[in-house]
């Protein structure tokens, strides 16, 4: 499916750089956006145990990936799309 969107990793001429990651969509209410949730551990070295962490990361939903609340999807960072999203959802690896 071609989407007309200029943002689209895929069909559109944005770029991707940095890092990637992978986590659930938490919420899709916002137009072309989606809020990500990230799980990651951080070691504490005075505890020598790892601490579980989340992170919510807004980025940018293109029109033809369809992704929709619950999926599993993978993120890359790119150049700053508005005052929130650096972020733009690349593929989506499970429905949910």
């Amino acid at each position: 499916m071609e989407c007309n969107d200029t943002r689209c990793p895929v069909h559109g001429g944005i770029k991707t750089r940095g890092s990637r990651m992978s986590g659930v969509v938490v919420s899709n209410k916002a137009k072309k956006t989606v809020i990500v949730k990230v799980d990651y551990t951080r070691y504490i070295y005075k505890f020598e145990r790892y601490l579980r962490k989340r992170s919510h990361i807004p980025a940018h939903n293109p029109e033809c990936m369809g992704v929709k609340q619950g999926d599993t999807v993978e993120i890359a960072e790119t150049r700053r799309l508005s005052k929130t999203k650096s972020f733009v959802v690349t593929n989506v690896i499970k429905q949910g």
